[in-house]
């Protein structure tokens, strides 16, 4: 038995024409509108998604839009988060241990950034960005707003 709504209705409405039509061309018949019926569940659960997701889009561009840098910067605030976590870690912090082993001060260094955290986020970004890199190949305008 499935756990979301509409396929425990269909599973137990399987169970019900199988009880109710013992002549397998009825039943095969019943059972074919009831995959029609959950089909059109599916693309109505579909349509409510992307309808969710178009209305994200247009508050990103509102946000992205707006004169606040609170407001309108939050997206490249957490780019540039990134990008200093990992200069840090990648850069900086070996040159840091390599500079500290030659002082041999016998203060032990700082310890590393942890940066595991930080790459799904670069990575859902850095997917915004493959998309823009698709739009300049496709020679889509994306200086200008509609």
């Amino acid at each position: 038995m499935s756990f979301d709504p509409l396929s425990a209705a269909f599973d137990l409405g399987k169970v019900a024409i199988e009880k109710i039509w013992p002549d397998p061309t009825k039943r095969a018949q019943e059972l074919r509108l009831l995959e029609e019926l959950r089909q059109k569940g599916d693309i109505a659960e579909l349509n409510a998604h992307v309808q969710l997701m178009l209305g994200q889009l247009e508050i990103n561009k509102a946000e992205a839009k707006h004169p606040n840098i609170f407001v309108s910067g939050w997206r490249p605030g957490v780019g540039w988060v990134c990008v200093l976590a990992l200069g840090y870690t990648y850069i900086i912090y070996p040159f840091m241990l390599w500079a500290w082993a030659i002082a041999d001060n016998g203060i032990s260094p700082p310890p590393p950034v942890d940066v595991a955290g930080l790459y799904p986020l670069l990575l859902g970004m850095l997917g915004i960005g493959a998309m823009r890199s698709h739009d300049k190949r496709a020679g889509v305008d994306t200086k200008r707003h509609e």
